[in-house]
């Protein structure tokens, strides 16, 4: 098995085809020119179909990863005036001006005569999405999409500005949420105290900006006629699969056999702690009261371990990070100024993602860092496949690649963890994140669905159901006395309810079949690994369980489905 680097190099884009190979989006008039071309050009066969779908897909790939690195360059430096407005101008006077002529082109496509010679195998699933976006295309959208994108940005840019001062050092609530995991106890209820009280000076504020992202996406989904937002959404995100009523399914299956689990791991916390009562600084301290896991200490060790450990799996999934490292395409550290959370960002036309986090010097870094490496092994191998559609698989199959990294990667984390002692204290505690996966995604899931079924909601109202839904499936047996004032607001602290709205359920569902593609790895490391690999190289060619199956695993949430997984988890966890 390769455990050393190879030679990695810069990779190209290939030459362009359609485009000129200086061309630069920096302004609408640069863009039109083709767009009003490919609206124009006469199509006469099959070939010149499929060669005007080439030409369309390189275009569509340039404004991608030029919109890309306005975003990844704003989100590195949120006080950066220069940076934020290139993104704002992308959003306010390039996008707006795209879209009508995306709806034009999907018109065009499908009223080809030739589309029904197309390979309807290959395509499928590119022309049933093409279909859906016909579908539910509404002009009058445009503008409110835009506004839409703006506010959206606002959240980074309030979320990103937030400290706190603990022992007379400003730190950001990353580096600030590591305290939590300190043996005293004293030092944890001061920083959770502290991260609280600091995200409770900005609620209203983000409130009110939820407020208007509420009435904005309520009206995008009245215009194009549907009952909800919800409902658009299903629609907008091309959830063919399944439906809001097997979400609800999979929330109280969550209920019923992932909560009564969780509530018999926080009483053995409790009791190893020594408490009477927990509270909510005692969830994330390791209970054998032993020191915090410090599994490197800068962000250039954690990438360096994080490439170690890629090559003692597969050659390949080395090369891919190792590439990106040459190419100065990743922003690991926490520091003032960045926004929060971590993300993998698909780059199409160099087909060389960026991977974004706040590291400290956490386990949960270590997570990350390797949640965010699938999503990029998946952007490599999806690199080649000839159209850009074909590369964006839905986020069922995005997190399976991502979540299934976490675990199958386990077998490696000596790389981390050279104390054996250490490595099992690390793999227990990731266990018991993946099963507390599953309530936090029902309750952010199930509140989003009541938010937008209840658009005219009071803020009041708002709380009041969070706090409904978060004590139904979180921690049933933690005191929050004396800390009602906070609970209502712990919503805000996600990012997806404000910046991808529904884009949450996906984790759940790729959390089962990333413990079911550990399961076949554990079995056969090499045919496991062989057909994460295989399933991943399909993008969007094929349906979800399609993809699901091509992993070897179920698309499947039913609750028996959900308790095999369950206990496959626990017995794994008891090894430890």
């Amino acid at each position: 098995m390769q455990t050393t680097h190879t030679t990695t190099k810069v990779l190209k884009r290939k030459p362009r085809l359609y485009l000129a190979e200086n061309f630069k989006v920096d302004s609408w008039e640069t863009i039109e020119p083709y767009l009003t071309e490919l609206v124009k050009r006469p199509i006469n066969s099959v070939e010149e179909l499929e060669r005007w779908m080439s030409d369309r897909s390189e275009l569509e790939s340039v404004l991608t990863e030029d919109l890309g690195w306005r975003y990844i360059r704003m989100t590195c430096d949120t006080q950066n005036e220069e940076v934020t407005q290139a993104f704002q101008y992308f959003v306010s006077e390039i996008e707006p001006k795209v879209a009508p002529f995306d709806h034009e082109l999907n018109q065009k496509l499908m009223s080809s005569p030739f589309v029904k010679e197309l390979d309807q195998e290959e395509y499928r699933i590119f022309l049933r999405g093409v279909n859906k976006a016909l579908e539910i295309f509404r002009e009058e959208n445009i503008p409110l999409q835009t506004e839409i994108s703006t506010k959206q940005q606002q959240y980074a840019a309030i979320t990103g500005n937030m400290t706190v001062t603990l022992d007379g050092q400003e730190l950001t609530l990353q580096r600030a949420a590591d305290r939590l995991k300190q043996n005293n106890r004293e030092v944890r209820e001061e920083a959770w105290r502290a991260i609280q009280g600091r995200r409770t000076q900005d609620r209203q504020k983000l409130d009110d900006l939820f407020d208007e992202l509420l009435r904005l996406r309520d009206q995008v989904a009245r215009n194009a006629g549907f009952t909800n937002f919800r409902d658009y959404m299903f629609a907008a995100m091309g959830r063919f699969d399944y439906t809001p009523q097997d979400c609800f399914d999979f929330h109280a299956s969550v209920r019923e056999t992932i909560v009564p689990l969780l509530t018999v791991q926080d009483q053995e916390r409790k009791q190893k702690l020594g408490l009477e009562e927990l509270r909510p600084w005692d969830l994330d301290v390791d209970p054998s009261g032993k020191a915090p896991l410090e599994p490197f200490k800068s962000g250039d060790e954690l990438l360096e371990k994080t490439i170690q450990l890629f090559y003692k799996l597969d050659t390949y999934l080395g090369d891919c990070l190792a590439t990106m490292r040459e190419m100065g395409h990743l922003d690991l550290e926490s520091r003032k100024g960045k926004a929060p959370g971590g993300y993998n960002y698909p780059l199409d036309e160099i087909g060389v993602p960026f991977i974004f986090m706040n590291a400290t010097a956490s386990l949960r870094d270590v997570i990350t860092i390797l949640h965010e490496g699938g999503h990029a092994v998946h952007s490599f191998l999806t690199r080649d496949l000839t159209l850009n559609a074909f590369k964006h698989p839905p986020s069922e199959v995005a997190e399976l690649a991502s979540m299934s990294m976490e675990l199958i990667s386990m077998d490696n984390w000596d790389t981390f963890f050279e104390n054996e002692d250490e490595l099992r204290r690390a793999k227990r505690m990731h266990l018991e994140t993946v099963l507390e996966t599953f309530p936090w995604v029902a309750t952010v899931d199930k509140f989003q669905h009541w938010l937008y079924e209840n658009p005219q909601h009071t803020q009041q109202e708002r709380h009041q159901q969070w706090v409904s839904i978060f004590e139904t499936y979180n921690h049933v047996d933690v005191s929050w006395k004396g800390l009602e004032q906070f609970k209502p607001y712990t919503w805000q602290k996600q990012l997806h309810i404000y910046e991808v709205p529904f884009y949450y359920i996906e984790y759940a569902m790729a959390q089962l079949g990333a413990i079911a593609v550990w399961k076949n790895y554990k079995e056969n490391p090499v045919e496991g690994l062989a057909a994460y690999k295989r399933a991943l190289s399909l993008g969007y060619t094929v349906s979800i369980s399609e993809i699901y199956e091509a992993a070897g695993i179920k698309f499947d949430f039913s609750t028996a489905y959900i308790q095999s997984l369950a206990d496959f988890v626990r017995e794994e966890m008891e090894k430890l």
